[in-house]
């Protein structure tokens, strides 16, 4: 299966899960079964606020899951309109998030976790 986690700074399996899909500034791309794992730079970092393209930023991969501390409703919805499921990890390292996805201790996100706004505060559960 192949999973894409928001990265703050590309470590590989190492690298923490950043805490907000559409500002991260990379992606790490993992294999679930083999653990490889390579870095691709978020191409829509840039976006307004709440006008995320969540395909654009995996700039063309196509992964079967998304590890995420968390997301905009837009980004979860055009996501999951392409077929890709929505995890939540509170944090820890890709290497850890991929572990708890493959031994199913990770929800799968719907729109009432989704991140509400930024003003003021983070606000993603």
């Amino acid at each position: 299966m192949k999973v894409a986690v928001p990265v703050g700074e590309y470590n590989g399996l190492k690298s923490k899960v950043y805490g907000h899909f559409g500002s991260a500034p990379a992606f790490a791309i993992v294999d679930s079964e083999t653990l490889t794992v390579e870095p691709i730079d978020n191409q829509n970092l840039d976006h307004e606020h709440g006008a995320c393209s969540p395909m654009k930023a995996l700039a063309g991969a196509r992964p079967d899951v998304v590890i995420v501390g968390g997301m905009g409703a837009g980004a979860l919805m055009g996501l999951r309109a392409a077929g890709i499921k929505v995890y939540h990890s509170s944090g820890g390292t890709v290497e850890q998030a991929v572990s708890l996805l493959k031994a199913g201790e990770l929800v799968e996100m719907d729109e009432r976790a989704s991140c509400a706004g930024h003003a003021g505060g983070h606000t993603c559960h």
